[in-house]
């Protein structure tokens, strides 16, 4: 009875010391170590700083990844800039130079009632071998067969817009010239009363420094009344 009385107290306090060692146990796991690493000495909270040193450090292993994707954006940048601006676009093709100019005229198909000439179509060539421009309306005056510095300029009226017309080499600028009809037969009359006058030449004057040029008509003479001339400016089509 002894043996078994010493055995129960035995078993106890067994019991007890388990029971003790838990509630240390957790007092420890619950202290102020865990939840505050600047305090207290045990082994917890020795570690949570180095764990939170390890995740600050993360970052810092992953910083240079957003300069080194910068890098390409601004050499993409740098090396894009020569292919646009004024180089690529090229500059505007100079104003045709007078001696760079064939001059050529004809009869044209849609003209005034008479007997007269009426109208002409006057071409000009780039017989250059570079791209030239040409733009404006002309001056007119008729002219013999001489020099053309002696000649009649006519009252000019415009008609439409002048807009640049560029030509490459053999390409055409054209301009129409329409008349005061003379009327009549032989040597024929005027409506004014005025005296026709026919010249053999006109001499044109081109705006921008392209010159003056004397042109004859394929056939015939440029016969006219009042001394007048209607004019388009430099076109890009033939008129008709």
């Amino acid at each position: 009875m002894q043996d078994m009385r010493y055995g129960t107290k035995a078993r106890r306090a067994a019991v007890v010391a388990v029971s003790a060692a838990a509630v240390a146990l957790l007092a420890t796991a619950c202290g102020p170590g865990n939840d505050e690493p600047s305090g207290g000495g045990g082994t917890a909270a020795t570690a949570a700083p180095t764990v939170a040193a390890t995740a600050t450090a993360v970052p810092s292993a992953k910083s240079p990844a957003p300069t080194k994707a910068g890098t390409p954006s601004t050499g993409a940048a740098t090396s894009a800039a020569p292919s646009g601006g004024p180089t690529s676009s090229g500059a505007a093709a100079p104003t045709c130079a007078p001696a760079e100019l064939k001059v050529d005229a004809h009869q044209a198909k849609s003209r005034p009632e008479g007997t007269g000439l009426g109208a002409a179509i006057v071409a000009f060539t780039n017989a250059s071998t570079h791209p030239c421009t040409l733009q404006g309306f002309p001056t007119v005056a008729g002219a013999a067969n001489g020099s053309p510095d002696h000649n009649a300029p006519l009252a000019v009226t415009h008609t439409g817009t002048a807009a640049p017309v560029h030509l490459a080499p053999g390409g055409k600028a054209w301009l129409k010239l329409t008349f005061v009809q003379v009327q009549g037969e032989a040597d024929g009359y005027c409506v004014s009363g005025a005296t026709p006058v026919a010249y053999p030449t006109l001499v044109l004057g081109l705006p921008g420094g392209a010159g003056a040029h004397q042109v004859a008509l394929d056939d015939g003479l440029f016969a006219e009344c009042d001394n007048k001339v209607t004019t388009t400016a430099l076109l890009a089509t033939s008129p008709s």
